[in-house]
């Protein structure tokens, strides 16, 4: 069994308490509180060496009685709430890997799905494969696939990392997240992407898993853009939020939904966190992803009623 998420002793700073997730380390640390710290978890592996799109492998530590898993995180914030509760357990995956996040990474919301979307690195840097939700996405320039991002649902990240506003993390500029949304009340495009907006504007800029706030706090959100859009040949539906946070410049945040053409066809969420200010990537990749996505094994889907994602706000 492995031991349930908390703060333990950080194996590479023993003086220092650090994030376990329950599956993967994070990169949020501390410094001890007045109790007497809890043992590590597992000792941490070393970082992976070279380059490449590639996830650190996890690397399983058998003992006596147990198995534990543990990832080694180079510069990792986990954002995330589940106000609502997780859906459904999550089981550790084989490559488990942690993260240098960004604007957001995140448990996922009561409505889309924690499973991971199995987006796989190909030969081809500029395609990114999600195999559960059977969609390739493209990968812009300035953009990469996800190294040592704890988060499974993440597919892309913007290049390097920087130190949060309130310095107690290291975050990305931007992210692109792919889920699976599961049966609720809301079935059409349209409510569901109006049901995720919230929840995912809170994960990337209000408060993190382990309870942190890495930018302050959301002190405000306005709706700058929606309407419906064709993706991969299917009939979607998108909301945009600018969204202000107590310290930093903030950023934008939209939810795009829209039928997988594969397996049951459920619905697929498309998430993008940008940062605002100049550091923040260019809200016209928002175009350029949405328009790239193509259903698995097609590369000639394109446009269709509702094409334009309207105002890039």
């Amino acid at each position: 069994m492995t031991p349930p998420p908390g703060w333990y002793r950080d194996p590479s700073a023993p003086h220092l308490e650090r994030w376990w997730d329950g599956t993967a380390w994070t990169d949020h640390r501390r410094a001890p509180e007045a109790h007497q710290p809890q043992p590590s978890p597992a000792p941490a592996p070393p970082p992976p060496v070279g380059g490449g799109p590639t996830r650190a492998k996890a690397v399983a530590l058998t003992t006596a009685g147990a198995v534990l898993v543990a990832a080694i995180v180079t510069g990792a914030v986990v954002l995330g709430r589940d106000d609502g509760g997780g859906t459904g357990a999550r089981t550790a995956p084989s490559n488990a890997s942690a993260t240098a996040a960004g604007p957001a990474t995140a448990a996922t919301s009561p409505s889309p799905s924690s499973a991971s979307p199995s987006a796989t690195a190909t030969g081809d840097p500029s395609v990114v494969v999600d195999q559960l939700n059977g969609i390739t996405l493209p990968v812009p320039d300035g953009w990469e696939k996800p190294q040592y991002v704890a988060d499974n649902n993440v597919v892309m990240t913007t290049h390097g990392t920087y130190d949060c506003p309130t310095h107690t993390g290291l975050c990305r500029h931007g992210l692109v997240l792919t889920l699976t949304a599961t049966a609720t009340d809301a079935t059409s495009p349209k409510a569901l992407a109006e049901q995720d907006i919230e929840n995912a504007a809170d994960l990337a800029y209000d408060e993190n898993a382990a309870g942190q706030r890495l930018y302050g706090g959301i002190t405000s959100h306005q709706a700058v853009a929606s309407g419906q859009i064709a993706v991969a040949g299917r009939a979607g539906y998108f909301v945009r939020w600018r969204v202000r946070t107590a310290q930093g410049s903030g950023g934008y945040v939209q939810s795009l939904v829209f039928p997988s053409s594969v397996g049951s066809e459920a619905p697929v969420v498309v998430r993008f966190v940008f940062d605002a200010g100049a550091d923040g990537p260019p809200l016209s990749d928002i175009d350029r992803i949405t328009k790239g996505i193509r259903p698995l094994g097609d590369a000639g889907t394109s446009g269709g009623v509702g094409s334009s994602i309207g105002p890039s706000g």
